[in-house]
């Protein structure tokens, strides 16, 4: 067994958790490589890309049955790689419908599996408990709930930290607002639309007319947006040039700078929402998903929150707009009553940073490194 390791990470908050782990594993063992599935910040840390992150990016029946071609042949295509090169183990990141089939696939290959960010049990399908001990040897869980999860199910799981509680506390507006070239003085809301192509075309466009309202009762109003690294610019220009009038500035990547400089944000649901937590900035969560993979979901979800910060607070810390709740109107009239209502602003700032506390101290990345090494031997 050459000394090389497997990875496959997805969206772009996976790839930026895969590569600081890799990056950490270097350090532990030098000359150690990578192969496997990635995004920019994976293939930029040395990671041989077989497939890019990109293709098995998608979420939704609507959205994953036309790429189910494409994302069964890299399954084939990893199994095939995993059999004739035999890596010493695997680091699978998130994507569990993905990687879980890849793990029963390398387990029968007699090749270690690290699972790194757990598959939400606790929110639906909790019978996957049993199913993931038989193909991964170690589950390393990054919600400080979810360890407790795994208890009796034959799964060996350990919180290792939430990856984002690496970051120093955040600074003031102005500073991120001058590293970005913003004026200073100006109301500053950040829309924060996600990774995804299929995210934009949902959610992206009703951002924009919320936008324009808040624009129309805040004429001094500036929008910034973080573009994700599985993101083109050229991929969001369509929506802008239906809103010219909206001034919005593309900011390549930088989501903590976009939403340090923000007076209140926007956000998709999902990591994002946590990043702006850990900014301590105001924030309305929106997410849009096809009709049939939410009649779905609402059959088999049995949670009281879907944004991961409200979950984490276990209250409805920050405004959630689901679906038809996720109106231009809804967004424009919860952004404004974060940037009005001081008491409400204030309120939810405070359950911010029980949020940030709750995720544990750095060294995340480390600790990842650590499982992996240790299963290469």
């Amino acid at each position: 067994m050459s000394d090389e390791i497997l990875i496959v990470a997805g969206e772009a908050s996976g790839d930026l958790h895969a590569s600081r782990a890799f990056e950490e594993l270097k350090r532990l063992r030098p000359g150690v490589r990578a192969f496997g599935v990635g995004g920019p910040l994976l293939r930029a840390a040395g990671l041989e890309a077989l497939a890019p992150a990109e293709d098995i990016s998608v979420m939704g029946l609507t959205e994953v049955l036309p790429k189910l071609p494409r994302i069964l042949g890299i399954l084939s295509s990893l199994a095939s790689a995993a059999a004739e090169r035999r890596p010493r183990a695997a680091l699978l990141v998130d994507l569990p419908d993905f990687n879980l089939r890849l793990a029963a696939k390398l387990k029968k290959l007699g090749i270690p599996v690290i699972f790194y960010v757990s598959p939400t049990i606790w929110a639906w399908r909790k019978g996957r408990a049993r199913k993931i001990a038989k193909v991964v040897d170690r589950m390393l869980c990054i919600l400080p709930f979810e360890e407790r999860f795994y208890e009796g199910t034959g799964v060996s799981a350990r919180f290792v930290g939430h990856p984002l509680a690496e970051r120093p506390p955040p600074g003031p507006v102005d500073r991120y607002r001058a590293e970005l070239g913003l004026p200073a003085s100006r109301t500053t809301v950040a829309l924060v639309p996600g990774s995804r192509a299929s995210e934009l075309k949902r959610i992206f466009p009703a951002m924009l007319d919320a936008a324009e309202r808040i624009r129309a009762s805040r004429p001094d109003a500036q929008f910034v947006v973080p573009v994700a690294p599985t993101l083109d610019r050229s991929q969001l220009e369509p929506y802008l040039a239906a809103h010219r009038t909206v001034e919005v500035k593309l900011v390549d990547g930088r989501t903590e700078e976009v939403v340090g400089a923000s007076d209140a944000a926007l956000v998709k649901s999902g990591t994002s929402t946590l990043e702006t937590a850990l900014m301590l900035r105001p924030m309305v969560v929106v997410y849009k998903l096809s009709w049939l993979s939410y009649l779905v979901g609402r059959l088999l979800v049995r949670i009281a929150h879907f944004a991961l910060v409200n979950i984490l607070a276990g209250r409805g810390l920050v405004p959630e707009l689901l679906q038809r709740e996720a109106s231009p109107e809804r967004m424009a009239a919860e952004v404004e009553r974060l940037l009005g209502d001081r008491a409400a602003r204030d309120a939810q700032l405070q359950g911010l940073r029980e949020v940030r506390d709750s995720l544990g101290g750095p060294g995340a990345a480390r600790r990842v490194a650590e499982e992996v090494a240790r299963a290469m031997g």
